[in-house]
Order: C-alpha cells, then sequence, then structure tokens
C-alpha cells in the first residue's frame, strides 16, 4: 500500500468554481478573491481579512504596516518553519528566539524574559494547529511594566503603544481556543492556504484583523490591500472597466496579491470545511489517539484541554526515550511500508542561515527534545479507516524493529 503525506483535497465543488473563473474571463484577483475574504471574516469571527499570495507576505505586510523595520526586535519560537523568522529578517529587523513548551507552543515565560525596550512586536505560531496560550500573551503584553518598555515609533505603534501581537497561524485555520475560533486572539493572525494545509487556494493565505479601538480594521484592510498591489489605486479588476483606465501609485509597494482561480479553490472547500473536511480530519486524528495509546512509547498530541481543540492539521506523534538517530531510522521503516511521513520542525538553530547567525540548539533544549522523537503522520480527510489501520501497524513494525 502506498500512502501519499498530505494530498491536496479536490472533489468536483473545486473543480467545477475553479472552472466558473476559467470561463469568467477573469482569472487574477477579483470577485472570487473578494467572495473568499467574507467568508474567511464570517468564519474567524474578525471584521476584515485581506487575501494574499501566501502566509509568508501576509506576515511581511503586516509588520511592515505597523511599522517594523531595522534594529527592531520580533519575538518567535525556535520552533517554527523558517519563513515566520525569515519575514523578520526581510525587514531588516531581528528575530529573538525563544524556546517553547512540551506542546510545541512557544513559552510566554521564555518570551516575557526576552522582551527589551527595542521588542516591537510577538509572532506565537500555532503548532500543528493547537492555539497558543493567547490569554497569557495578550495579559503580558497589557501588563503596565511591560507596556512601559514600549518605545513607539511611527503612527501605528503610537496609536497601539504596546507590542504587537501577530500570529502565525498557517496551521490553525479552524481551531479553537477558549470557545472562539482562532483569528480573534491576537490582534493581527495570518493563515496560509498552501497546497499541504487544511484549506487550499494551491499558494496563498490571508491577513485577519482584530485590532482594538481606535484602529478601524476596514480601513487597514483597505490600506494592507493598496500595499499588496503595488501601491496602485484600483486593482486590475476595477481598471478593466469601461473608461477607469487611470489610476495612480501613492505608496511603493509590494506584489502579494491572491489571484481568483487560486481563491476558487478556497472557496469551494470553505463552503464543506467545518461539516467535512475539518471532521474527517479529526476522525483520523481520534483513530491514532486510540491506536496509539495502547503503547507507553507513544507519546500522543497534548491536545485536550477543555473548550480548546486544534485543527488536526498535523499528528506529532513522539515516541519516548529515543535518539534523533533511532527517530531516523523508524521513519526510513516507515517509509519503506509505503507510508510517506515527515517531520515538523527542524528548529531553527539545526539551519544554516540562523547557526551561521550564532543561535545554538543548545539553548532550546525543549525544542530539540520535541524535534528528535517527532514524526507527523499522514492525516487528511482522504484517508480511510482501511488505511490509518496500516499506518498504525507501519509505526508500531518500525518501533519495534529499530528498538
Amino acid at each position: 500500500m502506498n500512502i501519499p503525506f498530505s494530498p491536496p483535497y479536490i472533489d468536483t465543488d473545486v473543480e467545477a468554481e475553479v472552472l466558473d473563473s476559467l470561463r469568467s474571463g477573469w482569472i487574477t484577483t477579483g470577485p472570487k478573491v473578494k467572495a473568499l475574504e467574507e467568508e474567511v471574516s464570517k468564519y474567524a469571527g474578525v471584521a476584515a481579512s485581506l487575501g494574499i499570495n501566501s502566509a509568508t507576505s501576509g506576515m511581511m505586510l503586516a509588520l511592515h504596516w505597523y511599522g517594523i523595520g531595522h534594529g527592531d526586535e520580533v519575538i518567535i519560537p525556535a520552533y517554527t518553519y523558517a519563513a515566520t523568522a525569515l519575514v523578520v529578517m526581510h525587514l531588516g529587523a531581528i528575530p529573538v528566539m525563544v524556546d517553547v513548551e512540551k506542546d510545541f507552543n512557544i513559552s510566554v515565560a521564555k518570551i516575557e524574559a526576552a522582551i527589551t525596550g527595542k521588542t516591537k512586536a510577538i509572532v506565537p505560531v500555532d503548532f500543528a494547529g493547537w492555539p497558543c496560550n493567547y490569554t497569557a500573551i495578550n495579559e503580558l503584553v497589557n501588563r503596565n511594566d511591560i507596556q512601559a518598555k514600549f518605545v513607539a515609533k511611527g503612527s501605528q505603534q503610537q496609536l497601539l503603544n504596546r507590542i504587537l501581537v501577530m500570529s502565525d497561524a498557517a496551521h490553525s485555520f479552524g481551531a479553537v481556543y477558549n470557545g472562539k475560533r482562532t483569528g480573534v486572539w491576537a490582534d493581527i493572525t495570518v493563515f496560509s492556504f498552501h497546497a499541504v494545509k487544511n484549506l487550499t487556494t494551491a499558494e496563498g493565505g490571508a491577513i485577519c484583523l482584530n485590532l482594538p479601538t481606535p484602529f478601524d480594521n476596514n480601513e487597514v484592510y483597505k490600506t494592507l490591500r493598496l500595499w499588496s498591489l503595488n501601491g496602485q489605486t484600483k486593482d486590475a479588476f476595477s481598471k478593466s472597466k469601461a473608461g477607469s483606465w487611470r489610476y495612480d501609485i501613492v505608496y511603493p509597494g509590494f506584489k502579494m496579491n491572491l489571484p481568483d482561480v487560486l481563491a476558487a479553490i478556497g472557496l469551494a472547500q470553505i463552503k464543506k470545511y467545518n461539516d467535512e473536511l475539518l471532521a474527517e480530519r479529526k476522525r483520523v486524528y481520534d483513530f491514532y489517539n486510540t491506536a496509539f495509546a495502547e503503547h507507553s512509547w507513544a507519546e500522543l498530541p497534548p491536545y485536550t484541554t477543555p473548550n480548546c481543540y486544534p485543527s488536526y492539521h498535523l499528528y506529532p506523534l513522539r515516541i519516548n526515550d529515543i535518539s534523533e538517530e533511532r527517530r531516523d531510522a523508524i521513519i526510513e521503516k516507515i517509509a519503506a511500508s509505503g507510508v510517506a511521513v515527515n517531520v515538523h520542525f527542524q528548529p531553527l538553530p539545526l539551519l544554516t542561515i540562523f547557526s551561521e547567525r550564532g543561535f545554538s540548539i543548545s539553548d532550546f533544549p525543549v525544542s530539540y527534545s520535541n524535534y528528535s522523537r517527532e514524526i507527523s503522520l499522514p492525516i487528511y480527510p482522504q484517508l480511510n479507516n482501511n488505511q490509518c489501520s496500516y499506518i498504525v501497524t507501519s509505526v508500531i513494525d518500525a518501533v519495534m524493529a529499530t528498538g
């Protein structure tokens, strides 16, 4: 049996929506992007959402809007994908890495210890779709002594007058924290709609705006939309209308817009996301939990907090009391059975671009412990229970064979 790791979910509804876009004669940013933005806003419970060409672009655009630049510090977890750090570096700012907890998510105690007068933002990452401790993070940035450290530069920072919380929610579309979906727990939340994500547009994402008063989130949306289209006062769809060719460039913007032909995929998926796509992911997740709970060597994902549940984006199984080398040997055995698995993620200090800048994995022991024992199993709606059973057997056999 051959089981891929994360194929996209493409059904007849997706095909029909994409074909409708192709037949419309309009395939770049236009009505389908707007429709998807509205659906995302409604689903996440936020005032406004901007469709963009990737979560990476979205995070960079949002931090740029907040005025983050040369010499500023942005706190991120060491256990994340490289994009979380790269967006900070692209702006000339400094990524300040801190360790995570056993649940893979950023340590609030480590955040507090890392805050300085140069700290402008915190970017918590919802690993595997499990929400971070946003209650504690929000309490931290609003605490009087932490606010007193904040040195504002630029109008947006002066208006917020504290450290910005921007959630890297690339994994957590549909996750629930304290009874509410992710999107409303940070000032800004950025989702990814990459090909391997729960909801996909092949490439793409969304910036969800939840800034407090006195910000007008709809006005911020308009600004970010303008900046995502080269600072051009009219998008291509508006310009295409008869007599509407004239435009202006009012800001040195970027090219980060999401095309309609891609938004069409997500538009079809979001209409069945909760009742079908998310429910089927939970079925697979629960199947694994039940099967592996019988084995003392298996450390199940720690996602059982009341009123909180993940988006079931990954199933990060950890094997107790093994080395990184044995983990790799287990993966080879699983692959030999025809099952594709993965590892999420290599902590940033293990990557050349960061180790060359002085980051050392020895400073992040929990991150390394999580990584060295972690194997991500396939989890997607198309998996049937027979395939899940085969995956479980393949993992068990591999663990036993390498013991």
